[in-house]
């Protein structure tokens, strides 16, 4: 039987690969790139061949649908997203291409592949997460310390050899570690992407119009997100371990459980959105038996995020 612990130190030592549950979107075609920055989140229009980037796919109210992982060799454009909704995606943004000079094609061929230190070698394309940096046009609303976070996704038709396969709990645990939101465990019909510090990788803030940016300027400028993505130490003494939608419980506020791990060296850790003034110190995960388990809390996203504009300065300067 795997040890949970062991295949995240092979991960993190370039020892192990894990298969994941995502799809490959190919897009040709001379528009590709406009096309796309019109939609998403991200800048595209101006996408270098071999750069990895994230965007968002957002509703009209800014809310968040969808994440990407995205690169392009100079002649196609892929993005790389989580399997679940992906047909009703594909059909959406088909009926969006309106006269563009765009053709998507589902790469059913291709299977994706989690790896650290390095991409799958003769991997048809690789791409490496910008995270925790701040991308070019980005903000990030908190301070992350200390996170290792050296990620790639690569693309393949066959499973790799020479590298040993680890399960899809041994990179939660990781990713959870590294504080690191995705899709889908992160997203429900509520989100924004303030909430999760996803300006930092996959908004780039300075672009031209798309869907939902006008929530998106004016919670970064003006307002404040409704919610707030938390890291939580759960206490592991009572063995009992949360599950996604399990409820937070503090003093002054509900949130829930969005993705749950075993580290290896910090134990029983999970990620979290709770009400954007709740309490930062002891809080309770209500599990779906009915029984409690303490945990205590370590900022991601501060309370005080977004509203980012001064504006008596910017009266002084009418």
């Amino acid at each position: 039987m795997p040890n949970p612990n062991q295949e995240q130190k092979d991960l993190l030592a370039g020892l192990s690969y894990v298969s994941l549950d995502k799809k490959v979107l190919e897009i040709s075609g001379t528009d590709r790139l406009t096309w796309l920055n019109d939609m998403l989140s991200q800048k595209l229009d101006d996408l270098k061949p071999g750069q990895s980037v994230e965007a968002l796919w957002l509703d009209a109210q800014g809310r968040v649908l969808r994440d990407f992982h995205i690169l392009d060799d100079g002649d196609k454009t892929y993005l790389i997203t989580f399997t679940e909704g992906f047909e009703a995606f594909l059909n959406s943004i088909s009926r969006m291409i309106f006269r563009a000079q765009v053709t998507l094609k589902d790469r059913t061929d291709l299977q994706v592949v989690a790896t650290f230190v390095s991409p799958i070698e003769g991997s048809e394309l690789s791409w490496q997460d910008p995270w925790p940096a701040t991308t070019p046009g980005g903000w990030r609303y908190g301070v992350l310390e200390g996170v290792d976070w050296n990620y790639f996704e690569s693309t393949i038709t066959s499973l790799p050899t020479g590298l040993t396969p680890a399960s899809t709990m041994a990179l939660d645990a990781l990713r959870v570690a590294a504080k690191r939101p995705a899709g889908p465990n992160e997203i429900d019909e509520r989100s924004i992407p303030h909430e999760y510090d996803w300006l930092a990788t996959a908004v780039h803030l300075d672009k031209g119009c798309y869907r939902g940016q006008e929530t998106v300027a004016k919670v970064h400028n003006l307002g404040a997100p409704p919610r707030r993505l938390v890291f939580l130490h759960l206490d592991g003494s009572g063995h009992l371990v949360p599950e996604l939608g399990d409820e937070v419980i503090a003093e002054d506020g509900i949130g829930k459980i969005t993705s749950v791990g075993s580290h290896y060296e910090m134990g029983p850790i999970a990620l979290a959105v709770i009400k954007r003034n709740s309490s930062m110190e002891q809080v309770s995960v209500k599990l779906s038996s009915g029984a409690m388990v303490s945990a205590a809390v370590e900022e991601i996203v501060p309370s005080n995020a977004g509203g980012v504009v001064d504006l008596g300065d910017f009266r002084k300067k009418r």
